[in-house]
Formats: structure tokens, C-alpha cells, sequence
């Protein structure tokens, strides 16, 4: 099934046939479904072309032209019997013993100890990388301390063909158009737009600026339009990338550095370089090369409120201080941008997908949706740099999906969002207050904090247990009732203009890939509002919950030592038990 619950058994008859011959009548694998070229390397464009297929006569033309192969890693139940407390070397020696040596499903051998000369192998090989595991561990769904995904990317030279003009508050350029070389031609290898210091940015700028020409003197896929200038091709980059996509165009290229000593005519993009410790670390303080900054902070003083004198160096700056209370609810989970790259009163954008500039260390996750032909690319914020990195983009509310990628079927939480466009806030108040006195009737949990705008969202514990579609039943009958109890202050009216003045109550947040702003979020408001976790004994109807801003709600943490909210995400509820009662009431 993928991730929404959609059967796409058909999809692969190849593999089913060779599943249901297994002689065992119950058991749960971990593996990896791809697609492989001539040569037996994973091709994902090739898995992609697969799974697009969507009858059955297509499904097995495919399976003969283009066969998949699931390498199996893990085993977690066999016959009925759970294992996932045994060791990793023994589930996979009882894997071992269980699967052909041949076929579409194929045993995932590893390596002892010698970790670093299978690195090098891979290297060579041009493979995506290594997991690294340790041997003794028990089974954990999602990241875990005792296993590391370790890229090997690759690191090539290309030639600076041209730039892109810089948008919103950068300066210099926006990225550099690359070539390759091949027999004495330029091919068009894409653009890498990271990894450059604002010095560089300035100063190269005006070294690309002396040797403009009017058109670009590559072949293959060359971008047209007016942001992009082509120059001579003098300069040499050297650049980590992925890989390359069918088009010859490098996937999440990372400049490093200018290389000196090559010319075009010497270059040979087929070899890749290594990498030395003076390249990788020309960022870092002198003395102290092991705390080298992954990326450079642009334009901070640039002014992002200008009622409020608030620039992007205090956004930046808020949302280091207040990492540690932002990154539970970040981990692990796909997150949605609110870019401004001009502070609150520019223009501004949402950015769902992630972009080919990306640096190679930044997390993502592919997502697969019912009815996609292909899948949308996530960022996932799971560390400091993540944060102040995307924050560094423009970004500033962060928006969450409710569910973790590990279990992205399955949310966390259940919410509901009290909107009151014209109404008074103390209406806001009573209605949430409602609602919790009918939660602590049903024996319900339930959370609170500010939106940062004039609202409120109470959040329920789900803990991954239940599915988007229980989540939003619940939502709705818990609102039909309170706007039942409360109709002169609340509505389930979604129009605006059909309100009359009362607090909508929006069950309509709960489903896969419906966003809310994450938990210590600033918003794009005057006086840089915070939408902030709160105690139900600080919920009053004279509150100012735009109190909550930038500049107090690092100090109010600080003060307080604890989040009120946080425990949503180690609580749960008997939803079952609490739709049953709710379907008589309502």
C-alpha cells in the first residue's frame, strides 16, 4: 500500500507472485523497492516510469520490461512471532535463512567492520551511499541513534558558463550556471545556488560582470529568459552534487570552491576529485576547523518589520534562542515555508517542494500521494542548522504536517482551530473553554496555544494511532456540539461573509498534508507575534495573546522552564472508545 492506504498490489505482480510463494504464513519484511539499470545500479526515474502504470496488463508489459527487485534488510514477525527485540544480527541471519537466493526478492548482505573500505567501494561505484547499523540493536521505527545514513556524494568540476540575477534580499548573484566538458564541448550541467559566502556573492559578482556575453556558448538544456547572464567560460567551480538526472543536470549541487590551476580545456568532469580538509573548512574560525558553519547567514541587517525596527538578524536569532522548544515538534516531520524574502510587506510565497539548490546535508523526504504521478519533495527541519538554514531563506511561520514521515498516514494530533475574523476575542474564550470541559468529560486530553494571529488551536493526542480520517471525524463531532450548545457566539459556517460576527470553530485542519503553524512560530504580523503553547489557568478573556511575540517569548521560556504543550507528543487517547460516545451525542 502506499503511504494514504491506496492498494497498488497490481502494480507489481512480479514481486506478489514471488511474496505469496515464500512457504511461511505470516510475516512483516523491511526493505527497499527499486528499479535497476544495465548496469545494477538503483535508478529511480526508472521506478518512477514503474509505478505510473495503472492497469493490471500494464502492470505485467512493465514487470518483463522493466523488473523490480525488493532488497529485503530487516525482519521484524515471522509466523506470528515479533522480533523486533532481537538483536539486528540475529533477525538478519533468520532473514537470511528465509529468503531465495534468487528473484525479485533479494537478500540485503552487509559488511563487518570493514565500514571505511566499503565507503570507498561505493564511492567508486557511484552509489548513493551507506547505512551504517549497529549489530546489536533492537528494532526502532524511523531515525534512530544506532543506524547512520552516510551519502557518498560526488564532487566533479564544472565551468562557470553564466549566472542568474539575485532576487528578493541577495546580493551579487543568485546562482551559477555550470557546464561540463566532453571532446571540447560545453554541455549545460544546471545551476548551483548554495554554498557561497556573502564576501564571495560580492566580490565574484564583479569578476562575472567584466566578461558578460549575450548568449550562452553550451549546449543541451540552457535556460532562456532575461534573469539569466551568460559569461566566458574562464572560471572553473568545484561542486558536490548527488547525481545527475536523465537531462545531464545535477541533483542538490553544493558549491566548494574556485579551482585556480585547470582551464576549460584540461577539465574532465568523469573523474571526481577528493576533497580536502582546506576546501571543506575555509569557513571556519581559525584554530577551530571542527566548528566550521555549514552555510553563511545573508543580509542580517536587512529590515523584515519595519513598524517594529525588526530585521532579519532577530528573526534569525529568535529562533536559534528558542531551538530547543521548536525542534520536538519539527523532527521527523514535513514542513512547508512561508517565505518573505522582503520582510512583511513584500512579497511573499508558500514553498511545498523542495528546490535543486539545497545543500546535500539538508534532510527531505518523497512523498507519495493517491492519484500523484510523482511524488512531492519535503523539507524536514531536524537539527539547528535545518532551522536557521530555512529561516535564513526568508522564512518566518514554519508549517507542519501533522503526522511524522515514518508514519505519515497516522497523526499525532487532532486540531481545532478557532478563528474570529470580527469576533471578540472573549467569545474565543468561552468557546475553548467549552470544549475543554466537554474533552475532560470524555476523559480527553487536551492542549492549547495561541496562533499568533487572533485565534487559538486546541490540539488532541493521537500518538500516530489512528488515522487522518478518525482525526477529523473526531474534530467535527466535538465541533458540532459546542456550536450546538454556543449558537449565538459560534458557526460552522466556512464563508466568511455568512458568519454574522462568531467564531468559526475549523475541524477542517485534519487530513494528510493539511498544515498548521508549528508550536513557537512567529508570524508575519506587526509586532512579530508568536503563536505559543499555553496553560489553561492563562487562558482569560482580557489575555493579549499577541503579547506573545519575537522579542518576549524566548524570556517567557526561559522563565517558565517547561512547554505546556509538549507532552502532546507523548500522550494518546482512546479515540475508539470516545467516538463511540461521541456518534450517540452528537
Amino acid at each position: 500500500r502506499y503511504r494514504k492506504g491506496s492498494d497498488v498490489t497490481f502494480l507489481y505482480p512480479e514481486l506478489t507472485r514471488a511474496l505469496v510463494a515464500l512457504p511461511f504464513d505470516e510475516f512483516v519484511l523491511d526493505g527497499e523497492l527499486v528499479a535497476l539499470d544495465e548496469s545494477g545500479r538503483p535508478d529511480f526515474q526508472r521506478l518512477q516510469n514503474r509505478a505510473q502504470r495503472t492497469t493490471g496488463v500494464d502492470a505485467e508489459a512493465q514487470a518483463l520490461e522493466t523488473p523490480v527487485t525488493l532488497f529485503v534488510f530487516d525482519l521484524l514477525v515471522l509466523s506470528g512471532r515479533d522480533l523486533r527485540s532481537l538483536p539486528l544480527e540475529q533477525r538478519k541471519a533468520f532473514l537470511k535463512r528465509m529468503l531465495p537466493p534468487r528473484g525479485p526478492i533479494r537478500y540485503a548482505d552487509h559488511v563487518e567492520e570493514a565500514g571505511k573500505e566499503l565507503f570507498e567501494r561505493v564511492q567508486e561505484q557511484r552509489l548513493e551511499g551507506i547505512v551504517a547499523k549497529r549489530a546489536s540493536s533492537t528494532y526502532r521505527a524511523g531515525r534512530s541513534a544506532h543506524w547512520l545514513k552516510i551519502p557518498a556524494d560526488r564532487i566533479s568540476e564544472f565551468v562557470v558558463v553564466g549566472y542568474t540575477l539575485p532576487k528578493g534580499g541577495r546580493t551579487g548573484f543568485g546562482a551559477l550556471h555550470l557546464a561540463s566538458v566532453k571532446g571540447g564541448v560545453l554541455t549545460y550541467a544546471g545551476r548551483v545556488g548554495t554554498g557561497f559566502s556573502d564576501r564571495f556573492l560580492r566580490e565574484f559578482s564583479r569578476r562575472l560582470e567584466a566578461i558578460r556575453i549575450k548568449q550562452p556558448l553550451c549546449q543541451g538544456a540552457v535556460p532562456r529568459g532575461r534573469e539569466h547572464v551568460w559569461v566566458e567560460p574562464h572560471y572553473i567551480a568545484r561542486v558536490r552534487f548527488k547525481k545527475r538526472t536523465a537531462d545531464n543536470l545535477l541533483r542538490q549541487p553544493v558549491f566548494l570552491t574556485l579551482v585556480d590551476d585547470l582551464t576549460p580545456e584540461m577539465l574532465d568532469t568523469e573523474k571526481p576529485v577528493e576533497e580536502t580538509d582546506s576546501e571543506v573548512q575555509s569557513e571556519a574560525p581559525a584554530g577551530d576547523a571542527a566548528e566550521a558553519p555549514k552555510f553563511s547567514i545573508s543580509n542580517p541587517d536587512k529590515v523584515f518589520w519595519p513598524d517594529d525596527g525588526i530585521t532579519k538578524g532577530d528573526l534569525i536569532e529568535y529562533y536559534r534562542s528558542i531551538s530547543d522548544w521548536i525542534l520536538p515538534y519539527l523532527r521527523g516531520r514535513p514542513v512547508v515555508l512561508d517565505r518573505y524574502p522582503d520582510g512583511i510587506y513584500g512579497k511573499s510565497f508558500f514553498q511545498k517542494n523542495v528546490p535543486d539548490y539545497i545543500p546535500a546535508w539538508m534532510r527531505t523526504a518523497q512523498i507519495w500521494e493517491e492519484g500523484e504521478t510523482r511524488g512531492s519533495n519535503l523539507f524536514l527541519c531536524d537539527d539547528l542548522d535545518s532551522l536557521l538554514y530555512l529561516v535564513n531563506l526568508g522564512t518566518i511561520p514554519l508549517h507542519i504536517w501533522s503526522s511524522r514521515v515514518e508514519s505519515i498516514q497516522h497523526p499525532d494530533w487532532c486540531v481545532i482551530d478557532l478563528d474570529p475574523k470580527d469576533a471578540p476575542f472573549r467569545n474565543v474564550v468561552r468557546i475553548a473553554r467549552s470544549l475543554r470541559e466537554l474533552c475532560l468529560e470524555l476523559e480527553i486530553e487536551v492542549f492549547l496555544k495561541s496562533t499568533g494571529g487572533s485565534g487559538l488551536h486546541l490540539l488532541i493526542p493521537l500518538s500516530a494511532a489512528y488515522t487522518h480520517e478518525q482525526a477529523k471525524l473526531l474534530a467535527e463531532l466535538l465541533a458540532r456540539i459546542v456550536s450546538a450548545e454556543l449558537p449565538e457566539i459560534a458557526t460552522l459556517e466556512r464563508a466568511v461573509e455568512r458568519r454574522e460576527s462568531k467564531v468559526y470553530i475549523d475541524c477542517y485542519q485534519n487530513g494528510q498534508g493539511k498544515l498548521i503553524v508549528a508550536p513557537f512560530s512567529v508570524r508575519p504580523y506587526p509586532r512579530a507575534p508568536v503563536s505559543t503553547p499555553l496553560g489553561w489557568e492563562e487562558l482569560t478573556e482580557t489575555m493579549d495573546v499577541k503579547a506573545f511575540n519575537l522579542r518576549s517569548v524566548p524570556e517567557r521560556m526561559q522563565a517558565l522552564g517547561y512547554d505546556p504543550m509538549r507532552k502532546i507528543l507523548e500522550s494518546t487517547t482512546d479515540l475508539a472508545r470516545v467516538i463511540e460516545r461521541l456518534s450517540k451525542w452528537a
